[in-house]
Formats: structure tokens, sequence, C-alpha cells
């Protein structure tokens, strides 16, 4: 393992605690650390016009890149701080899985840490979220950190 990329979906505690493991992860095995927030396309243009319909101007891509980034490191540093380990922020905007997997890619992360909810049997049987999309198409391996969370 030389590269963890951690998916930053929310400031939840599951989140938080996903962070921390992969920080303890990372820490132990001299990995290096990548926390990643994807601003989903549809939130994006959602207040994108939400500001132009205010009045109060747009909504630049560099603007939801620096939103995005800080909502990752305020995660980080809550989740890192007692964890001796150093590690990147990265932000984007765009589809999430393809964002994921294109970033995981480019940073050639070979291992994932994302959130996911428990489902019912019959919504295991469905590869309709992104955990399970990860899951498959991820080269490399995943953990996920399982919730009750909706």
């Amino acid at each position: 393992m030389e590269r963890i990329l951690v998916v930053i979906r929310n400031k939840s505690e599951t989140t938080r605690e996903l962070v921390h493991e992969a920080g303890v992860v990372a820490a132990g095995t001299g990995a290096e650390l990548r926390l990643l927030h994807v601003m989903p396309d549809e939130e994006y243009d959602e207040r994108m016009s939400s500001r132009l319909e205010s009045k109060t101007g747009g909504y630049s891509l560099d603007e939801a890149e620096g939103e995005a980034k800080r909502l990752a490191a305020e995660v980080g540093r809550r989740a890192l701080s007692d964890v001796d380990v150093d590690y990147d922020v990265i932000a984007a905007v765009g589809h999430e899985e393809e964002t994921i997997l294109d970033v995981a890619a480019d940073q050639e992360c070979d291992h994932l840490f994302v959130a996911g909810r428990r489902r019912s049997p019959s919504g295991k049987a469905l590869f309709g979220d992104l955990t399970q999309r990860l899951l498959l198409n991820f080269d490399g391996m995943v953990t996920v950190h399982l919730t009750d969370e909706r």
C-alpha cells in the first residue's frame, strides 16, 4: 500500500471516523494519504442558479472547488488531530464516481476508503449507489465504513 484516497462526502461523524481509520492505516504503513471531496455537478448547478436568481452574482468553478477543499480540510483537521500523519487535500466539481476514479488514477492511489450505508437484502441486489459502483470499478483495495445513517 502506497497511497490512500479517502472520499469525503460530508462532515458527519461517520465521515470523521472513516478519515481517522484511514489516517491510522496510513501512519502504520507509511502510505501517503489523500483526502478528496467532490462537489457533485447537481449541487454546483443548484448553487449557481440560486446565486443568479438572488442577483448576488455567479458561482465560479474556483469558488466551488475552494468550498470543497475547505470542507475536506476541516474534516481532516478534526479527524486526524491525534494521528501523526501528513495528508493532502484534493477538491473537485463533477460527476462523483467518474471524478473519484479519475483522481485515484491521477494520484496513483492503490487503496480507497469510502463510507457506505447498510442496505436491506433487496437493496444489496441493486447496483445503484456510489459505494457499490466504486467497489466494482476501482482497481485496488476498497475499505467501506458502513453506517445506518441515511
